[in-house]
């Protein structure tokens, strides 16, 4: 009898302890594709850049180059002429009223000093008087400019002459007043005055180094969303460029480049540019609109993090028999993506799912279309928790199984905003713009990533006003 008791009470027990306890489940995980390099079909995005440069930021590097003597000739032997010429204050360079939007101005306070050698050479016998000039006054130079190729290059004349002083001219030691004589004599020096005006325009108005350097601040991958560490890089492929046109006091030059534009979600990403790779070409007429396809990756890393938050604080089932999700792991395996959930309670073990990933324009989500379990999932829930395997909890998981990106899409966009407001990439660089809004074009599968792509439109302006 007391036998009996006690093997009755144990039974009792075994039964009450099954139903409170938890029940192991173990499933086979289907093991995802063979890892390769991230490689995705991206589709060339073409941004217009039309610049604005200023002719007194012209006018301040001409200075910069020019101080002092500005040219010195001290060979009088190969042409009779022996100049020193000097920069007496800063020179001017303004539209040309004469000529307005076709030519420049270019006002130039200069003295000067040129020996100018009178004579023969007979019999072995030399001839020679050497005559010295004293200049000082202010010259005007017109400018036909051409902005070719971020290089500003121009075809300067001498207009006129203003004296400050009489000129002069040195007779037996004294200087002697000859304004009569010099002005037929400006000659001698003006085609130099015109070339060394030219060929310092010319070095200083290079913007090349500058484009670069500023296409290569703009291709620095900057932080769009700190909740959702997201990134846009931009990668430049090739740079187009008009000639440029004077109006008013600034030359306005067509730029667009040619570029892939990717928006990274997790760590930093390394900046691609590479200006050994980047193809410079002469166009006719650039667009001014942009037209940006942006790549969104999201890791399948960083895509499980942001899950595994949805699944926070729920429990799925009724009753007793509870389970919560504490992880969520996915990967691409024969293009479906699984979704592999770590839960606790009445159940332990690791719940594997399958979908397609698509994406809802409205609610700008992510989402797993036609999620069930995985065949072997499937069947051994049928075994052990049937409840579990029900329709009903199915489609309760996947409310949780999908992120959206529309944070991404915003915060993108009131970041890239941001550098679209007088964002200066570089000293005496401006830009700004304004872009429409954000549109979605596809889903494609790598076997690292889901990479949505994303189109926008908008207008960038950038502008060179004080550039060093």
């Amino acid at each position: 009898m007391k036998l009996f008791y006690s093997i009755s009470f144990l039974t009792v027990f075994a039964v009450l302890s099954s139903c409170s306890s938890t029940q192991k489940i173990e499933t086979l995980k289907p093991e995802p594709d063979d890892a390769t390099p991230l490689v995705y079909d991206s589709s060339p995005s073409f941004i217009n850049l039309p610049i604005t440069v200023k002719l007194s930021d012209i006018e301040n590097q001409t200075n910069a180059l020019l101080n002092g003597l500005i040219y010195e000739d001290k060979n009088i032997e190969d042409d009779d002429i022996e100049m020193k010429i000097w920069k007496q204050g800063p020179i001017k360079i303004q539209n040309d009223p004469a000529n307005p939007n076709k030519k420049i101005k270019t006002i130039l306070p200069l003295k000067a000093n040129i020996k100018y050698r009178i004579g023969t050479k007979k019999l072995g016998v030399e001839l020679y008087d050497v005559r010295e000039f004293n200049l000082n006054g202010t010259i005007t130079l017109s400018s036909e400019t051409i902005l070719s190729n971020w290089k500003l290059t121009t075809k300067t004349q001498f207009k006129s002459l203003d004296w400050n002083e009489s000129p002069t001219m040195t007779v037996f030691g004294k200087n002697m007043p000859i304004t009569y004589l010099i002005n037929p004599a400006v000659s001698i020096f003006k085609n130099e005055i015109e070339k060394t005006i030219d060929e310092t325009i010319e070095k200083s108005m290079d913007f090349k180094p500058n484009v670069m350097q500023a296409v290569e601040k703009i291709s620095t991958p900057f932080q769009m969303s700190d909740t959702y560490e997201s990134w846009l890089r931009i990668v430049p492929i090739e740079i187009y460029s008009t000639n440029a046109k004077l109006k008013n006091d600034s030359f306005l030059l067509d730029m667009g480049m040619k570029c892939n534009m990717e928006t990274i979600v997790g760590k930093k990403p390394e900046s691609k540019f590479n200006s050994n790779k980047i193809v410079l070409k002469p166009v006719a007429k650039i667009p001014n609109q942009i037209s940006a396809n942006i790549a969104a990756i999201s890791s399948y890393v960083d895509a499980s993090k942001i899950m595994t938050q949805n699944f926070a604080g729920q429990e799925f089932g009724s009753g007793n028999k509870k389970i919560t999700v504490k992880n969520v792991a996915i990967w691409h395996k024969e293009g479906k993506m699984v979704i592999a959930l770590d839960v606790l309670g009445y159940i332990n073990g690791t719940l594997y799912l399958n979908g397609f990933p698509k994406y809802n324009p409205q609610t700008k989500e992510i989402f797993f279309d036609q999620l069930d379990y995985v065949l072997d999932t499937k069947s051994r829930l049928m075994r052990t928790a049937s409840w579990l395997a029900q329709g009903y909890i199915i489609k309760k998981m996947e409310e949780s199984c999908r992120y959206s990106i529309q944070p991404n899409l915003e915060e993108g966009k009131k970041s890239m905003a941001s550098y679209l407001k007088n964002y200066s990439p570089m000293p005496g660089v401006f830009v700004n713009g304004k872009m429409e809004d954000i549109q979605f074009d596809k889903i494609q599968l790598t076997n690292q990533a889901i990479i949505a792509f994303i189109k926008i439109n908008g207008t960038v302006n950038v502008a060179v006003n004080g550039l060093k």
